[in-house]
């Protein structure tokens, strides 16, 4: 995930870098660093957000199986 990229994500979600920090776990200066460019954007991160998009949330709101 690029910087770009994170920047679209944000627009689709309607997310502010504060909305998407606390969504993230992270804080808002890590958001900032990663539009900057500098900090990379981690796997886990853009995993998370395809998540987030996809309307997931956390594992353990999924329901459990037998």
């Amino acid at each position: 995930m690029t910087p770009a990229d994170l920047r679209a994500w944000l627009a689709a979600m309607g997310y502010t870098n504060y909305r998407a920090a606390k969504e993230l776990g992270v804080t808002a200066t890590t958001v900032a660093n990663w539009l900057d460019g500098t900090s990379k954007i981690d796997h886990r991160t853009a995993l998370a957000c395809a998540a987030l998009a996809a309307g997931l949330g956390p594992w353990a709101d999924f329901p459990t199986h037998p």
